[in-house]
Formats: structure tokens, sequence, C-alpha cells
């Protein structure tokens, strides 16, 4: 199968940071480690997939390499985990990023961290906009639930007044050792969860968890030439973490109406606008709609039905901020279903007055039956 984008594995743009693809890496590395999807190969794929992506974007060399030739660059030969020159061992990634933990990593889940701390769930809202809000872009108010810091406890989960204590049972390491035959196996600490403290008076408002649920009102920005399905980030948005750990982000996914005249490719728009026999056959000026209002546009004498016309710069703007997209009119002829008396006699006087020049389409059209078929075999 096809490697996936290493800045899509992990989440982040083609212009982040140090600092920023690290925090991605941490989150996912800790959601997917296998010791903490015990039987999940799923998961366990996916830690690899996380752990090659960072190791490739965060050392500036590989990075540059990826950047210009993709995963080719880490050919047949290198690529994968411990072939020869090529990318490391997953684990070893997750060790070089989070230090010495000691123990059994699997220890070290059940807790979030040696210090308690757990960086907070990423949350996704799906938000609905018209056609013009993605076409020009707008700001929006929302609503979501999310966990914050209890302002009873500042997010200690301790009642005020009391503190967390070290645990008896592991004497603060958070993990405790027992023998097995030649081997000393080191366990999460049952009471403490691996922290190495435990919480002597839990606060009452939120259990001791150390955080409540509540709606949060955000404001997000649409840019401009977003598209049905994309996903906009904003960052710290998300659950608030624990003990202190960074806040997870939030994922706009963006869903856009169909409009009742205009579909879009890209930054173009079309549209399909019937005009009148008479001003197709002898011209003039047409009011046609337009994302920003009406526009005129002007209709040569003899146009055809499907023919397309073009509004510069009426179009949708580009999502990188710099010029907009056109917007394009397909005028489809009507011709009259309903006539009078009056205006029957009138076209019939106008047929017997055309001759052969005055629709060379159709004269054209057959003369090459003519040519077929006088041509053909009997």
């Amino acid at each position: 199968m096809p490697k996936v984008d290493c800045y899509e594995v992990l989440g982040v743009t083609r212009s982040a940071t140090e600092d920023e693809l690290k925090k991605a890496y941490r989150k996912l590395a800790l959601k997917y480690h296998p010791d903490r999807n015990q039987g999940d190969k799923a998961a366990e794929e996916k830690f690899k997939e996380v752990s090659e992506a960072y190791e490739i974007l965060s050392d500036a060399d590989k990075r540059a390499a990826y950047d210009r030739f993709g995963h080719a660059a880490f050919g047949p030969g290198s690529r994968g985990f411990g072939g020869g020159g090529g990318l490391h061992d997953p684990f070893d990634i997750f060790k070089q990023v989070f230090g010495g933990m000691g123990g059994v990593f699997g220890d070290f889940f059940s807790a979030g961290s040696s210090d308690g701390t757990q960086a907070g769930s990423d949350l996704r809202y799906d938000m609905q906009i018209t056609f013009e809000q993605a076409a020009f872009g707008c700001e929006k108010e929302i609503s979501i639930r999310r966990e914050e810091e209890c302002e009873t406890c500042q997010g200690s989960g301790a009642s005020p007044g009391t503190s967390m204590i070290r645990c008896t049972q592991c004497g603060g390491r958070g993990q405790t050792t027992t023998q097995r035959g030649f081997f000393m196996v080191s366990q999460t600490c049952s009471r403490c969860r691996g922290t190495g403290h435990v919480i002597e008076k839990p606060c009452k408002t939120c259990g001791g968890n150390g955080l409540i649920e509540k709606t949060a009102k955000i404001n997000i920005r649409v840019p401009g030439g977003v598209e049905n399905g994309m996903r906009l980030r904003s960052s710290g948005n998300g659950d608030s973490g624990v003990r202190g750990g960074s806040a997870g982000d939030l994922y706009v996914v963006i869903h856009v109406q169909e409009h009742e005249i205009f579909k879009r490719d890209g930054e173009a728009i079309y549209c399909e606008v019937p005009i009148s026999y008479t001003l197709a056959a002898l011209g003039g000026e047409l009011e046609v709609p337009t994302l920003d209002g009406n526009a005129r546009l002007k209709i040569p004498h003899g146009t055809q039905s499907g023919t397309l016309f073009r509004l510069k710069g009426r179009g949708v703007r580009s999502l990188d901020g710099h010029g907009q997209g056109d917007q394009h009119v397909r005028v489809i002829v009507e011709v009259p279903m309903k006539l009078n008396a009056e205006q029957r006699k009138k076209l019939e006087e106008f047929a017997k007055s055309c001759n052969e020049d005055v629709f060379p389409m159709q004269k054209s059209f057959f003369e090459r039956v003519k040519r077929v078929f006088q041509g053909a075999p009997h």
C-alpha cells in the first residue's frame, strides 16, 4: 500500500515547527502505543507510522529530502525500521522523545505520565456553512462541550486546603517491583496509578478528576475558498489536559450547503441562464446573477444555445488569499412554446423569407449527411 503523507499522519501543516511536530507526535504516540492497545494490530501499525513520520520530519536533512522526493527518498534497502541506514525502531524514537521512563512502558500509560499530567483529547465539530460563506470566508461563533479545569481545585483534583500526598504503596516511585524467577518486573502502582502521589481528600466538585464538563463558545475564522469536507484546526481548544497537561485541539469539519443556482469546480463557479430566442438572434445585454450581486453580460447576435461566457474575478476566493476565480455562464436558448395567431403568422413569414444561409449549421449538417449516404454502398 502507498504510504500516507508524513504531515498528514501527524496532523500538522508543511510549515510546522519543531515544537509543533513534537507535540503532535507525543499525543499520537501515547494514543497508539502497543502497551496501551494490547492485541490491537491496527494501533501498533499506526504507532509505527507515526514514529516514522516524526523521525523523518524532526530531522532537518531527512525532512528536506522528504519534501523534495517524498517517501522515495527512503527507498528500497533503507525504508522501514531498522533497515540498514534507514529509519530506526519506533520504540527507540519513543524513548528519545519521552526520556527514560524506567520499567515497562505500558506502566507509564495508565497514569498519563510520571508526574500525573496528561494531554487533553482532541475534539471534532461539524460546521454547516452556505455556498457564499465558503466562497468568501466568514467568522462564526460555535458552542462545544469540553472538559475544562475545575475552578474549585484549580485542576489538582484535591479539595481546597488539601494536597496530594506521597503514595505509601510505592514510596512515591509510581511503580512496584516484583521478582519472577531470575527477572525483576516493574508494574504500575495500583494505588497511585503511576503518579507516585494520591489525593487524600478528592474535590467534591470534580470528584478528584481535576476537570469538569462545560459549554464553551469559540470564534472560528473560516477562510474563503474552503471546500466541503475540509478540516480546520483550532489549536488548544479541545479538552483541557489533566494536572496541567497540554490541551487538545479542536478540529472543525466543513460542510458546504449546495446552491440552487451555482455549481463549483475549484475556484471557478458555473451557472446556466436561459435567454430568449430573439436575444440570441439579435444580440443585446443580459443581467445575470453572481455571488456578490448582478452583472451585465453582452450577448453577441447569433449566439448559439450552450455558449459559455466568462465573468473574470466573479468566482471563489483562492484559499491562500491571493486572487479570485472566474464565473462561467452557459446560456440556454429558449424556444417559444406558446404563440398566439399574430405571433405564429409573423414567425411563418420569417421562415418563408429565410434561405439556407440563415442557418449555416443546419446547412452544413445536411450536406455531410448527403455526402455520407450518397457515398455509402447499397
